[in-house]
């Protein structure tokens, strides 16, 4: 959450900035501002509430130039939104950009208040720049050795960068929790959380690991590790090209993502295929294929969407392979005694790489006595990979909609084609890693032919908007794909949208139906099919407003809608019935008139607790 961008250069970078910190609104979008320092070493700084062309609006008719400065764009956390909570925030010649959270801010406040320093602000950002301050003031040392010596104080998560008016010619960085890449140009260089923001500039980046400690110049990099050791850190050549982070000719990125899902899936199946034959993941050595061969238990933790894809990849785990699986919230994982079950294997999930909760679980898990652990990640540089034994791309390419659709769908085929290895390796047969093989391979097209539907969708989407509830059902492994649908409603179009097993709904949800209740039911033609059917008529019979998306002919009612879907094989299904609830999702939230790629209170990549 919030995304940070600067630079140090030869060039004025005024029009960098709030271009390039506008590419990371998806990371926050409560309020943004930046800071430079202009050609006779005074500091400048313009901070708005409200989205980044708030910002844009005020600098349009200030001549502003600076070759060194640093932006961002806030989602809130401490202190509400407001102009004096905004970033950056300064401390005599000292600025700072920052993304986490402090836990002991409150202490160190106090502290610096008795030291006379006066707080503009309500954020746990105010009080680092006046500590880094307070530690050059009180040694007299270099602004390197004072942050240096205030890291050691904080208790908590961030990443930060530093600039000092009495020395334009460099930038401090620190990463500690939170993402920042280093962009490296010819006599200029960048940093910021992601590198969409400077894809325009460079494709030359450097990632910072935890604990890192740089100094930036426009001709040189220095890099510190967390014993304050000089360190190397691999240059990484990027393929990804600006354009992609661009939403062409859709409206929303969202939309864009949606319809991009056929490419993103099959890229995803290339990837992992040799010779269209077998699955083959080249990450995955001997070691692995040797605690597959003896696993006896799969853990699985992750959050939001890529929570509900490890709750489908359980079905597959337990129905296919036979081997017992558990799916937890990652933040539930982290706060409570554990017992590891005997012979489990630990896998984590997360589209960022960087969700905080997921890492906390990682770095528990990596303690207890696993067999070992996989992350299933679309960010090869990020820190969930980084920290973890091994890792499985998924390959959806960039994703920049808060409201995950590509990521889930391919979070799916990875886990289910690692599903399919586990299974070849345990049983020694690659029978059934052929059929899956097939199955897969034609997905992609069967989603791009159902997107003709569109208009129906569209339709049922009308109908839908101007409800303040609904209900989600499905059965067996449809039932994660309910939840997701569910979340998708809230998210986008802040419709309060519940999800249940439909064998639950006798047990409570029923007492909510009546004719100002629509409920959206998943019902493929599978064994669970009749026993669906009659959930349908318990809610025809107290008149409820229902929506069925199923392969099956279900005639029970003239008031009962039907998107007819194609056939499609069962173990594929959960993949491909997401596909109508996305849709349906974005089109009541465009009746809606709501900012479906930036939803109120939401940032793309949770990266506080």
């Amino acid at each position: 959450m919030c995304g940070i961008v600067a630079a140090v250069t030869q060039r004025n970078i005024i029009n960098f900035l709030l271009k390039s910190i506008q590419k990371l609104e998806y990371r926050g979008y409560d309020s943004s501002g930046l800071a430079l320092i202009n050609s006779n070493n005074h500091l400048i700084r313009i901070r708005s509430v409200g989205k980044v062309n708030e910002l844009i609006k005020k600098t349009k008719n200030k001549k502003l130039f600076g070759k060194i400065g640093v932006a961002h764009t806030r989602w809130a956390t401490h202190g509400r939104v407001s102009k004096e909570n905004t970033h950056p925030h300064v401390s005599s010649h000292i600025t700072i950009v920052h993304n986490g959270i402090i836990n002991n801010s409150l202490e160190l406040r106090l502290f610096l208040e008795k030291k006379g320093y006066i707080f503009n602000s309500d954020t746990d950002t105010e009080v680092i720049v006046h500590l880094i301050h307070w530690e050059q003031k009180k040694t007299g040392k270099s602004l390197l050795e004072a942050v240096y010596n205030s890291l050691i104080k904080l208790n908590g998560n961030y990443s930060m960068v530093i600039m000092d008016t009495n020395n334009i010619s460099k930038l401090i960085a620190v990463c500690s929790g939170s993402p920042l890449v280093i962009g490296l140009g010819s006599k200029e260089n960048f940093i910021a959380s992601d590198q969409i923001a400077l894809l325009n500039v460079t494709k030359r980046f450097i990632y910072l690991k935890e604990g890192d400690i740089a100094i930036i110049k426009p001709e040189k990099i220095k890099i510190f590790n967390k014993k304050y050791l000089i360190v190397n850190r691999k240059i990484i050549h990027s393929n990804l090209k600006y354009e992609h982070s661009k939403k062409g000719k859709y409206k929303y990125y969202m939309e864009k993502e949606i319809y991009e899902q056929p490419m993103s899936i099959e890229n995803t199946i290339k990837n992992y295929l040799k010779n269209n034959t077998s699955i083959y993941f080249k990450k995955l050595g001997k070691k692995e294929k040797n605690i597959f061969l003896h696993l006896e238990h799969i853990q699985i933790v992750a959050c939001g969407t890529s929570y509900h894809a490890a709750m489908v990849s359980k079905y597959w785990f337990e129905s296919l392979a036979n081997i017992p699986c558990d799916v937890e919230v990652a933040s539930e994982f982290s706060s409570r005694k554990l017992v590891v079950r005997k012979k489990s294997y630990f896998i984590t999930l997360s589209q960022s790489g960087e969700t905080a909760d997921t890492l906390i679980a990682l770095r528990i898990a990596k303690k207890l006595n696993y067999l070992g652990n996989l992350a299933i990640s679309n960010m090869p540089n990020s820190s969930l990979v980084q920290e973890s034994d091994t890792f499985l791309l998924t390959h959806a390419g960039i994703e920049i909609g808060v409201a995950s659709t590509k990521s889930f769908t391919t979070q799916l085929i990875v886990l289910l084609m690692l599903v399919t290895k586990i299974i070849s390796i345990k049983q020694k047969k690659n029978q059934i890693e052929k059929k899956i093989i097939k199955i897969l391979t034609i997905l992609p097209n069967t989603i791009k032919n159902f997107f003709e539907k569109n208009k129906e969708i569209k339709n049922i989407a009308k109908k839908l908007s101007n409800k303040k509830n609904m209900l989600f059902l499905g059965r067996g492994i449809q039932y994660p794909i309910a939840m997701e649908g569910a979340l998708k409603v809230k998210e986008i179009s802040y419709i309060h949208a519940e999800a249940y097993p439909s064998g639950e709904l006798k047990h409570g949800p029923l007492a909510l139906i009546d004719s100002n209740m629509p409920v959206i039911i998943i019902a493929p033609k599978n064994s669970l099919i009749e026993k669906t059917k009659k959930n349908i008529q318990e809610i025809d019979a107290r008149g409820g407003v229902i929506y069925i998306l199923s392969d099956e002919e279900i005639n029970i009612s003239k008031n009962i809608k039907i998107l007819k879907m194609p056939y499609i094989d069962e173990i594929v299904a959960p993949i491909f019935y997401i596909i109508p609830l996305q849709l349906l999702a974005y089109y009541i939230a465009l009746s809606k008139g709501t900012n479906i790629d930036q939803p109120r209170n939401l940032a793309k990549s949770v990266t506080v607790e």
